[in-house]
């Protein structure tokens, strides 16, 4: 029997795999895609998911693979700059950091394959779970016992883990239900040629004109990227939107020039439906939810791969002592629970702080006067409204709660 399936190979599932297996448990991911190239995968590390990393061991990895640190954010309302906040923001801090996901996770699941108690199952989706018959456990409830695959194969384990994202389908059969709050929102993702003033530093551009918002900076992979915030009474069909011209109408006249010049490199927007919420349970005998399985995050300050991070740390400092020992399955039970207390109140904290940044945006955009009488007092309003955006960023770059990777 395996020791731990682990079901999603984004950053939850293959650093948590790597950390296991490097601890000498027998770790099988399975993973339903071909390869890592998904259409939308988050880019930004925060202080706290470099801090996570680090404690793996992992920087060497993130070191081999495209990356880039940002230099600062900027916010424009109507065309004309707010405030800048440069990077790093804390003394002798580090820099929020964009990397090219896909490659990250080749090289982290190829340093696993080194190992032999590593197996990685790939192109084959989970169809649903195993389940033990409760008259075989002591505790007389029925127990996850493993997956069943897309091919009807089977694979038994001590320990099932769902680390399949947001619609998680490992969720879904263990009967977890996931309560989702009111800030979900659709996001339009774009993608198109770089500008040349991003060459001498990376800034992450916050736009705010009209009734428009989005987001703009320059990728690990070469490009620039666009987060256009699609609030339901966006006035026409977005798919009928010339949107190199829509781009530009909410622009200060240099970025407006580019998205003219570059109309024919912007590719057709995909639509992200962000779903935010969380499980009231993480885990019912012999599984566990992580990451967005668990708590999707809003995209707001990239929380969703650095609070995964973070998470992987937690559930190995638990969960290695038990499985090196074999330990019987009560006692994994009984310690599931435990990893969602101590990682609750900083995914309720963090997602509370997106949620404040969600509505300040969404204030500017549809309140015209408060954005008339912002843009037309930047200069006076300039330093209150960046202190206030500054004292929410703290515990969304460096994290709520004390995370330590002991074991």
């Amino acid at each position: 029997m395996t020791q731990v399936v682990i079901v999603g190979a984004g950053p939850t599932g293959a650093t948590l795999a790597l950390l296991l297996v490097k601890r000498g448990i027998a770790v099988k991911l399975i993973e339903a895609s071909r390869n890592f190239r998904r259409v939308f995968r988050g880019e930004g590390l925060m202080p706290s998911g470099l801090d996570a990393l680090e404690q793996m061991g992992l920087l060497p990895v993130l070191e081999q693979v495209p990356h880039r640190s940002l230099d600062a954010w900027e916010f424009l309302i109507n065309k004309r700059s707010l405030f800048r906040v440069e990077e790093p923001m804390e003394p002798n801090g580090k820099p929020v950091m964009l990397v090219s996901q896909p490659p990250l996770l080749e090289a982290l699941i190829e340093e696993a394959s080194t190992y032999a108690n590593f197996e990685l199952v790939q192109s084959e989706p989970v169809q649903d779970l195993l389940w033990s018959d409760s008259s075989s456990t002591p505790s007389g409830k029925r127990r996850v016992s493993g997956v069943k695959l897309g091919n009807n194969s089977t694979i038994s384990a001590d320990l099932v883990i769902g680390a399949d994202g947001r619609n998680s389908i490992v969720r879904q059969r263990a009967n977890l239900t996931l309560e989702q709050q009111s800030q979900s929102f659709n996001i339009l993702w774009f993608k198109l040629a770089d500008s040349p003033r991003f060459k001498s530093e990376n800034v992450f551009y916050s736009v705010v004109s009209g009734h428009h918002a989005f987001g703009l900076f320059h990728s690990s992979e070469g490009n620039l990227q666009v987060g256009w915030s699609l609030y339901e009474d966006f006035p026409m069909d977005w798919k009928q939107v010339d949107w190199a011209e829509m781009l530009a109408s909410a622009s200060p006249p240099w970025l407006a020039e580019h998205f003219r010049q570059n109309a024919e490199t912007i590719e057709r927007p995909v639509l992200l439906s962000v779903v935010v919420g969380r499980c009231p349970r993480w885990s019912v005998p012999g599984l566990l939810l992580l990451g967005d399985a668990a708590h999707p995050m809003s995209p707001i300050r990239a929380q969703g791969i650095n609070m995964a991070l973070r998470d992987v740390i937690v559930a190995a400092n638990h969960l290695v002592p038990l499985l090196r020992e074999g330990a019987e399955h009560a006692d994994i039970d009984a310690t599931l629970p435990l990893i969602q207390a101590e990682r609750e109140p900083e995914i309720v904290r963090s997602q509370q702080l997106q949620s404040e940044e969600a509505a300040q945006g969404e204030l500017l955009t549809k309140s015209a006067p408060i954005q008339w009488l912002v843009s037309k007092l930047a200069p006076l309003l300039r330093q209150p409204v960046r202190q206030s955006w500054l004292n929410r960023q703290r515990q969304l770059r460096q994290g709520v709660s004390q995370i330590k990777l002991t074991v």
